[in-house]
């Protein structure tokens, strides 16, 4: 039987968000209905709510976020009712030429769940990044759903479900970040922050963060940065190269999204070293590079998307590290909220005032 929860939606374009009654089908088969415990409060999220993703409004915001498997459908043999999960947004095929060459965090065709949740009146929700967890309770395909260890706090897993996962897996997955390498990490907010992390566990001798906030400096330090530079009061390229040895960083990794900064992250890299993208950039913006600089320099120019990684594989292990006290994923979490204030915390990220504020039901 259908079931009615509080979930928050953002009914059109830059409107104000607000919390209403929303129809959770029961699951089909490949599907889960998941109760939400903790959803952060990610930058894509506010992309949604501003039309910078797609138009399709009505939108069912979060996606960041960790429950428990409450009933599964037909052919779900993965998880199980009960189960503590981390919710993906992609979830792999297993038959597309990414996954049958093995390479299945590359997958071409991620689902999501068939069924749609809707409103009372009968309007149908587009979940962000087909999940829809600023939620009490939400219906995915059931490959969204990872397993993880149930001690870890809920508000602290869910966020492996975007930021953290994205940043660690820049440096990890895609720049390829190994001991004794030089890093540079371009914007530090939760992402970039993550990076700085991620940099830090594969053994980065040097991690210099950029931004244009002292505060956001700050914190970087206490995620494991060996070097600031305020990029409002310097050129960062310059000062990049000064940092190491005048050559450039063996990794840069860009975590804003934008031209002018992606084209500072292409000239403070090392020859033959590698720019990761994993800053989300909007659908009008340009890139405009020499053709002659990016094949003198040589080196790889990568795409980040999700930091390539497979959550079947990551997210159990990144928990386990931070059981260990290897990493400090808690570190990550401002504040946590409730489900009606959710608008006030889209201001706060405005004003750069958290890394995360995470709801928690």
């Amino acid at each position: 039987m259908p079931q009615h929860v509080q979930g928050v939606i953002a009914p059109g374009r830059n409107e104000p968000v607000r919390v209403e009654t929303i129809v959770i089908p029961d699951p089909g088969p490949g599907e889960a209905v998941v109760k939400i415990q903790a959803c952060g409060v990610c930058h894509t999220d506010l992309h949604y709510k501003q039309g910078a993703i797609n138009d399709e409004f009505p939108f069912l915001l979060g996606h960041e976020a960790a429950g428990t498997v409450e009933s599964v459908g037909e052919g779900v043999t993965d998880v199980a009712p009960g189960d503590f999960v981390i919710l993906n947004w992609r979830a792999v095929c297993g038959q597309c030429r990414a996954c049958l060459r093995g390479r299945p965090w590359y997958c071409f065709d991620t689902h999501n769940a068939r069924q749609k949740m809707t409103l009372l009146d009968g309007t149908e929700l587009s979940p962000a990044l087909g999940i829809g967890a600023f939620a009490e309770k939400t219906l995915v395909a059931a490959g969204q759903c990872t397993k993880v260890d149930p001690a870890v706090a809920p508000e602290v897993a869910g966020l492996l479900g975007c930021g953290v996962m994205a940043g660690i897996g820049a440096a990890i997955n895609t720049g390829n970040v190994g001991r004794g390498d030089s890093v540079a990490v371009i914007g530090c907010g939760g992402v970039g922050d993550a990076a700085i992390v991620g940099s830090r566990l594969a053994g980065a001798a040097r991690i210099i963060a950029v931004d244009i906030d002292d505060r956001k400096l700050e914190t970087a330090k206490t995620m494991g940065a060996t070097h600031t530079v305020n990029s409002r009061a310097n050129d960062p390229v310059e000062a990049i190269r000064e940092l190491t040895g005048g050559f450039g960083a063996d990794v840069v990794i860009e975590a804003v999204g934008r031209p002018e900064t992606y084209q500072q992250a292409f000239y403070a890299r090392d020859l033959a070293g590698t720019v990761v993208l994993v800053g989300v950039p909007t659908p009008e913006m340009k890139l405009e590079l020499p053709l002659l600089d990016v094949f003198g320099r040589g080196g790889a120019l990568k795409s980040s998307w999700y930091g390539d990684c497979l959550p079947s594989r990551d997210f159990p292990m990144l928990i386990d590290l931070h059981q260990q006290g290897r990493i400090d994923l808690a570190a990550f979490v401002t504040e946590t909220i409730g489900l009606g204030d959710v608008e006030k915390a889209f201001a706060r990220m405005h004003e750069g005032d958290v890394l995360r504020s995470v709801v928690v039901l």
